[in-house]
């Protein structure tokens, strides 16, 4: 869904939004950095394989994936990180690790960590650099995520212990 597509998609459904333009970047605190979207606020979507099923996970850019405590809050047998190459061909016309935070547009299921602030969202728009900004509400109500407890405070002491992803 090209950045076109997803702003139509968001007028269509009566949703007000901002879009900021921002220099390429392609972390998630750097893109925080450039936008001035607190961390709490910007999601980052990550891929992940939930028994084998491909889902969309969503948490703020400061806070890395918990795949033990993601498993436990689903009682799944695993949850790990998909690797790009079982994944990149899932979103025609996004960039690489700039998906919208919409998992339903391309048929699977989306989680978004209790950690991600409740009152407004940032995301990528699909590509590196421009990001849409919106009111929480009006992205639970077209995402119709599952809100779950998998993600925690990044710290620089942990980084070989914990994927951090884009």
């Amino acid at each position: 869904m090209p950045v076109k597509k997803l702003k139509e998609y968001l007028d269509q459904k009566g949703v007000k939004y901002v879009s900021i333009l921002h220099s390429r970047a392609y972390t998630a605190q750097e893109i925080a950095a450039a936008t001035h979207i607190p961390g709490k606020e910007l999601a980052k979507c990550v891929i992940v394989k939930i028994d084998d099923k491909i889902a969309m996970a969503v948490l703020p850019a400061s806070h890395a994936i918990d795949l033990q405590r993601f498993k436990r809050e689903l009682q799944a047998g695993s949850v790990e990180i998909a690797h790009e190459e079982e994944f990149k061909d899932l979103f025609p016309g996004v960039e690489t690790g700039a998906m919208p935070p919409f998992g339903h547009l391309w048929g699977m299921e989306t989680y978004v960590s209790d950690a991600l602030s409740r009152d407004e969202i940032g995301f990528e728009a699909g590509s590196h650099n421009e990001v849409i900004k919106m009111a929480y509400a009006d992205f639970e109500r077209l995402a119709e995520p599952r809100v779950l407890g998998f993600s925690s405070k990044s710290h620089p002491a942990k980084r070989q212990e914990t994927i951090y992803t884009a």
